[in-house]
């Protein structure tokens, strides 16, 4: 509270650096850099998957593609505008299929029809802080960072034997601490499942997308809820954001 009511001070006064998405990538994201961005082509189809962060609200019932219905209120529009903007003559084919609330197993669950059928040329998946924030709030029992990582090698397993050319960009699961959703008790447990993610990019060639270092440093710019109102869930600068983070993966 007292970084916001700093932040709104300074801006009042006139005294606030604009604020420069670039820059924070720029520095988030200066080691990422090593690894070469994916190659867009001709009638390429791009798939993001996730939890509630990546369905930010999109009607379900709309399985068409390049429709802001379809892609929801978060950072898949935003990204997904860029690049049907940028690439106009290749002919992309975005769409969204993430679903508030999931963990990798449900992912699991659906990914014959969410995801295998579509044929993606490039697959996004973030997921993660629901496998520890439903552990702790009691309506994920099951959940442990070992059963995190087998069920998320064994979705990827199962997608490169069914589609062997997928291209793969994994998020890396994100928490802004001091806000209503991020308890104390996610640490330092919550650490264990960023690094599986990166380590299972890693193991499957993906490019790695460090959102929490991307967020860390977002909040040298501004605090926390300027970014996302609990911490998770991603206002709508934080939405650009990612989006700008996302699209800096592909050329």
């Amino acid at each position: 509270m007292n970084n916001r009511r700093s932040f709104i001070k300074k801006a009042a006064m006139g005294g606030l650096m604009a604020i420069s998405i670039p820059e924070i990538l720029s520095g988030a994201m200066v080691s990422e850099g090593k690894k070469k961005n994916i190659s867009l082509s001709k009638d390429f189809t791009i798939l993001f998957q996730g939890d509630s962060i990546t369905d930010a609200g999109r009607n379900k019932e709309d399985n068409t593609y390049n429709n802001a219905n379809a892609l929801g209120k978060g950072y898949p529009v935003f990204a997904g505008a860029a690049l049907l903007e940028k690439y106009a003559s290749l002919n992309l084919k975005v769409y969204n299929k993430g679903i508030s609330g999931n963990k990798v197993f449900q992912l699991a669950d659906r990914w014959d029809k969410d995801c295998l059928e579509i044929k993606p040329d490039i697959l996004s998946i973030l997921i993660g802080v629901n496998d520890l924030w439903h552990k702790m709030d009691g309506h994920y029992n099951e959940g442990t960072i070992e059963k995190y990582r087998k069920d998320y090698i064994a979705l990827l397993e199962r997608t490169k034997k069914a589609l062997p050319n997928v291209k793969l960009i994994i998020g890396e699961p994100y928490a802004i601490k001091g806000l209503k959703a991020v308890k104390d008790n996610w640490y330092p447990e919550f650490y264990e499942y960023q690094k599986a993610a990166r380590e299972i990019a890693d193991r499957f060639g993906a490019i790695f997308i460090p959102y929490q270092k991307i967020y860390d440093e977002a909040l040298k710019q501004a605090p926390g809820l300027y970014w996302t109102p609990d911490g998770v869930h991603p206002s709508l600068a934080g939405a650009q954001l990612m989006a700008q983070a996302w699209v800096k993966s592909v050329k």
